[in-house]
């Protein structure tokens, strides 16, 4: 494993932080990740509903990918989030706009979409195209 850098939208839930760590190291062979965190991020990047939190993942993002050289984002869901209660469906929905709303951003860098299980263990890469009937 190489001294290379990846970036995590996490939620701030703590039992999320590990799970993403593990899954982006072990996935895409980097040694460290750096955390952007906030309660129900993912909720918060799909509905842009606070401008100022927005900015800050924004240029936050923009340090991890220009100063780390970031190689790849990834935003999380998961389930019993205090910030953002609603089922895994609808989190889904709101990843899948979350990685739209990121791209606009502008950085040239692979995202992923990653839902943590509740044994804050298992991490599920989620299908950004994969629409559910």
């Amino acid at each position: 494993m190489r001294d290379r850098f990846g970036c995590a939208l996490d939620c701030m839930d703590g039992r999320t932080t590990e799970a993403v760590t593990n899954f982006l190291r072990r996935k895409y062979g980097i040694r460290w990740v750096d955390s952007i965190t906030a309660p129900g991020i993912n909720k918060i990047l799909a509905e842009s509903l606070d401008e100022s939190t927005i900015k800050k993942i924004k240029n936050d993002l923009g340090i991890s990918i220009q100063r780390h050289n970031s190689e790849v984002v990834a935003i999380t869901g998961h389930p019993e989030c205090g910030g953002n209660p609603a089922d895994k469906e609808r989190q889904i929905k709101q990843l899948r706009i979350a990685k739209k709303n990121v791209e606009a951003f502008g950085f040239d860098i692979d995202i992923v979409l990653l839902w943590v299980e509740n044994d804050w263990e298992t991490v599920e890469e989620v299908d950004f195209n994969f629409i559910q009937a």
